[in-house]
């Protein structure tokens, strides 16, 4: 099953989309809301399932055609956006460039920082910035949506609360995170408003692509119409989206709607490219001693899209611009 939010209200209308994405119909004469779908999995997700394979074959009724710039993010806010660091490659990488001996625990006990999730940019919506100094970057990331989960779960109880997979663009400000780091108390101001793809899908969507609670499929990056990277998200994936649901609810319950995203899908084959700028940096840093590879500026152009092997683009792709803020209006 595949649904999105049409922009609307702060919720967003809720809407079932064709597996092909060309067409879509309004679900809120069952849920008003994604989110409200959630609240009530059991009761709404029969009911939307009806009107997914509906949709699917033929065109019933009050059906139109979708487009992703009309959607905001599948959930326009959430109780709950947590954001792991299940590819610990990228995150040895990083504190390689930088000198930094990365602590063995890192391979066994999940990163992860809470975003803001009171604001989500559209996937088609631009980037804002008020200064491209602050060394504005993309990452290209996986993240599921839970139902309901309890208190300290193992990862074998976390994996039936994932209702849906989304892709994401977890934009970062590459310059202001050190100063916010030295303070010893995560990110804030580096970490401005995230993209979700147009759409979320059911697991079953992927087929034997979702395994072992990953998604085994290329997560294709493109900047300004040129190919960055591909990296396989099911790849040097250290944890499971079930270990880092239940690292998450440790001590503490998570609600319906919260996310929980993977981190930069990154490869140790570097041949595949990568899925942020940063890496990419990185990367030039150990074979070159410096970067060469600039962050993101104003009017550049980032894609990011996950397909099957016949092309079948899944959740749509989160296309966007990078443009100056101008200060509220």
């Amino acid at each position: 099953m595949k649904l999105a939010s049409l922009k609307h209200g702060r919720d967003g209308r809720l809407i079932v989309v064709s597996r092909d994405l060309s067409h879509a119909i309004a679900a809120d004469g069952i849920a008003p809301s994604l989110q409200a779908a959630l609240d009530t999995w059991e009761r709404s997700a029969p009911r939307l399932e009806k009107v997914y394979r509906e949709l699917n074959e033929g065109s019933p009724i009050g059906s139109f055609a979708f487009r992703p710039s009309d959607c905001a993010s599948p959930l326009p806010r959430a109780f709950q956006w947590a954001d792991g660091s299940a590819y610990v490659t990228h995150v040895e990488l990083v504190r390689k460039a930088r000198g930094a001996k990365m602590p063995e625990t890192f391979w066994t006990d999940p990163l992860m920082y809470q975003g803001g999730s009171d604001s989500f940019i559209g996937p088609c919506d631009d980037i804002l910035a008020a200064d491209d100094a602050w060394g504005i970057d993309m990452e290209g990331e996986v993240a599921v949506i839970t139902g309901d989960v309890a208190m300290g779960v193992s990862p074998a109880q976390a994996a039936p609360h994932i209702r849906l997979l989304m892709l994401v663009n977890d934009v970062s400000l590459r310059n202001l995170i050190p100063g916010e780091l030295e303070k010893g108390f995560g990110f804030f101001q580096s970490k401005p408003a995230t993209a979700f793809s147009p759409v979320a899908v059911t697991p079953d969507e992927l087929g034997a692509h979702w395994k072992d609670g990953k998604v085994r499929l290329p997560l294709l990056v493109d900047v300004n119409g040129a190919r960055f990277g591909s990296p396989n998200a099911g790849v040097d994936m250290t944890f499971s989206f079930p270990q880092l649901i239940a690292h998450a609810a440790k001590t503490r319950e998570l609600e319906a709607g919260s996310i929980i995203g993977s981190g930069t899908v990154s490869n140790s084959d570097r041949s595949c490219g990568s899925a942020c700028v940063a890496e990419r940096r990185m990367l030039e840093t150990i074979e070159k001693g410096k970067p060469e590879t600039p962050f993101l500026t104003f009017g550049d152009q980032v894609r990011i899209e996950m397909k099957l092997p016949d092309g079948q683009s899944i959740f749509g792709a989160i296309d966007q611009k990078v443009a100056r803020y101008e200060g509220p209006k």
